[in-house]
């Protein structure tokens, strides 16, 4: 299988790129936040890894509900 180009967007991101991204939120913010479950996140190996999309999903989500994510 060949490598993703750099083109293509990631599919996951660290716990500090989602949070920075999606909520503008610090370090420690982003990995409370996930500790919570507030931010998707699976583990590889030892990495805490965020799928973009279970994290568009996540939005989706609490906007058609109305709620703030």
């Amino acid at each position: 299988m060949p490598a993703p180009s750099s083109a293509e967007p990631a599919k996951t991101l660290t716990v500090p790129e989602a949070g920075m991204i999606y909520y503008r939120l610090s370090r420690n913010a982003s990995y409370q936040a996930a500790a919570r479950g507030e931010i998707p996140t699976i583990k590889i190996g030892k990495l805490l890894r965020v799928p973009v999309a279970a994290m568009e999903q996540r939005l989706a989500d609490a906007c058609r509900a109305g709620k703030t994510p």
